[in-house]
């Protein structure tokens, strides 16, 4: 259903993209200042990305539904919007569910080389190691040793995507219980969704945590094209490599202290200051630490975008759930006295152009009330959720024809002669 949904689509999606390089294809979009070649091509633009944008002042946006209009569909009703554009229909939710129960297998090699990896192996490590291990089994790779037409080849970037979604949730599930000594294996339940089935894989058996595994996975499924994991992904799969090495290459950038850890520091921040004060401080005694912390030199950790001018919708989500459910809890009470604190502190400092939380400041207190404590998996958590968008973006770069990333770089000599 869903291939038929996106082989009609694609046809469409293509004359409009021929449509605009025919007429619009000198049109220059972006200056490149040396400052910027020299800072990570930061605001630089130089990549089309269908599935998601981020707004200065409205936040993440997913195929034009801003997040705060969508933050309650599921994970399967996203990982459709980010393909086709659309809300799906009860019957495709069903569709995508059911494609995604009848591939709930992982190769059994997958096991012996994550038992066979050193006991205190990063979690990422084994996860990427795990995805990297079924490229052996790629459709997409067969497919184009048989000379499938490269038109067709997003046919099989779904296909692997769609048998990589269904097994990561198993294979990360199984590298908690493993590294972390929690137990055997727990089996996919087929009555449960994909990520109610992600949390009793984990052995967290609590009716709202499976709620907390539905709103994770799906608010952290895309952020456009250029973040590290995204780039990273789509650049590896522009040279024909499998979705298995793709999707592997993006997550190793997530695992990066600069991406995806940045939840964990922001835990890390609150229990610190729990651990200071012994208690929820006061809301002015909260300020003096946060000014002790900043003229020392040292950053507020989860406040700050380099985008948003405004929270971080996803951060809100993640505040409203926690009101909803969380009570009497100290690490979320001091997440919520830091909210209303720190802003205007960084406001009276002057050096922040965006004081506001980003979605790091809100997530890891929830993970941690809900007795998941190791810091070094959660970047597992933001892996499952953000395979969805690099493999959405995947199918439809291969669908579009998209070519091989390959940017012009230049030597410094060149600046200093010719700018």
């Amino acid at each position: 259903m869903l291939q038929k949904i996106l082989s009609e689509k694609i046809n469409i999606w293509q004359k409009e993209i021929h449509s605009v390089i025919k007429n619009k294809g000198q049109k220059v979009i972006s200056e490149v200042t040396v400052s910027q070649a020299y800072g990570g091509m930061r605001g630089v633009k130089g990549l089309t990305c269908e599935t998601s944008a981020v707004s200065a002042d409205r936040g993440l946006i997913i195929r034009g539904y801003p997040l705060t209009d969508i933050s309650h569909i599921s994970p399967e009703e996203v990982f459709y919007l980010l393909l086709t554009g659309e809300l799906p229909d009860s019957d495709a939710v069903n569709d995508i569910q059911n494609q995604f129960k009848n591939n709930q297998k992982v190769p059994e090699y997958v096991w012996k080389i994550l038992e066979s990896m050193p006991k205190n192996s990063h979690p990422m490590t084994m996860l990427t190691t795990a995805i990297q291990s079924m490229q052996v089994d790629s459709i997409f790779v067969k497919k184009y040793n048989d000379g499938t037409p490269k038109t067709d080849l997003w046919k099989w970037t779904l296909d692997d995507g769609i048998t990589l979604l269904s097994a990561i949730p198993i294979i990360a599930a199984g590298i908690y219980r493993m590294r972390y000594n929690k137990g055997d294996r727990i089996e996919p339940d087929k009555t449960l969704d994909w990520a109610g089935n992600f949390a009793h894989m984990l052995g967290i058996q609590d009716e709202d945590f499976k709620k907390l595994m539905r709103l994770y996975l799906m608010l952290h499924c895309d952020h456009e094209g250029g973040n590290v994991s995204a780039f990273s992904s789509l650049t590896v799969a522009s040279a024909l490599s499998s979705p298995f090495l793709s999707v592997a290459a993006g997550l190793n950038g997530l695992a990066g202290p600069l991406h995806g850890l940045a939840n964990q520091e922001c835990l890390k921040f609150v229990l610190d200051v729990k651990d200071h004060f012994k208690t929820v401080p006061s809301d002015e005694d909260l300020k003096d630490f946060c000014w002790d912390r900043l003229n020392n030199g040292r950053v507020i950790p989860g406040y700050g975008h380099a985008v948003l001018r405004c929270p971080d919708p996803r951060f809100s989500a993640f505040m409203d759930f926690g009101e909803n459910y969380i009570r009497n809890d100290d690490i979320f009470s001091i997440v919520q006295s830091l909210f209303k604190v720190v802003p205007p502190v960084l406001l009276e400092q002057g050096k922040a152009k965006n004081p506001w939380p980003n979605v790091d400041a809100a997530s890891g207190s929830l993970l941690y009330y809900y007795g998941l404590k190791e810091f070094n998996y959660y970047t597992v958590l933001f892996s499952i959720s953000r395979s969805m968008g690099i493999i959405a973006q995947m199918v439809i770069n291969r669908a579009m024809g998209i070519p091989i990333t390959r940017p012009k770089s230049v030597t410094t000599e060149w600046i200093k002669n010719n700018t």
